[in-house]
């Protein structure tokens, strides 16, 4: 088989180091599923292409882990204790990846884990918060706070002076949670 059509260069050449199917379609402007995935699977094979997972590539074994945990389950972004411990609001060191996503689970993928923790939709696709940088979403320190009160509003943080309250009073009516907003209170008045 040919491969001229769907050249790897392109892939290569791409600023992602992850890449799902679709991604990978839609960049050879092809929409013939079976000649994708015969070219994928050659590419793999050669050691062009490394597979991280079924349905999702990368250039090689040198991906970056947070745009991976983004693009595993979609929509989701990098949220809770990955952005808390990020912007010292928590001074505790977490390895794991903390996503907020449509669904709970936990995976181990080139001996990273990821932690994915849902969220409500009507939260979870709200861009309010949400910063997007080399091909990964993340949540902004406030984003982050509010998320990870909502999932568990016992929770305690470290640090919360680098906060711009500001922000978060403003993102939290996305959530529709009056104790979230009562807890909020409590915390910046130093009295969690």
């Amino acid at each position: 088989m040919k491969y001229e059509k769907r050249p790897i260069t392109a892939i290569l050449r791409s600023p992602k180091t992850v890449f799902t199917f679709k991604d990978i379609a839609l960049i050879w402007g092809d929409d013939n599923k079976s000649a994708i995935a015969s070219a994928i699977n050659y590419y793999v094979r050669t050691g062009q292409l490394y597979s991280i997972r079924r349905g999702i590539y990368a250039k090689d074994k040198n991906y970056q882990k947070e745009e991976l945990a983004t693009r595993i389950f979609t929509p989701s972004y990098i949220s809770f204790e990955t952005v808390l411990a990020k912007e010292g609001i928590n001074f505790q060191y977490y390895s794991q990846i903390f996503v907020a996503s449509y669904l709970t689970r936990e995976l181990t993928i080139d001996n990273q884990t990821y932690v994915f923790k849902k969220i409500k939709n009507l939260v979870l696709t709200n861009p309010a918060g949400i910063m997007h940088a080399n091909e990964t979403s993340i949540a902004t320190a406030e984003r982050a706070v509010l998320d990870t009160l909502y999932i568990n509003t016992d929770y305690h943080f470290d640090n919360v002076r680098s906060l711009d309250w500001d922000k978060v009073f403003e993102i939290l009516p996305i959530y529709k949670n009056k104790s979230l907003a009562r807890k909020l209170v409590q915390i910046k008045k130093g009295n969690p």
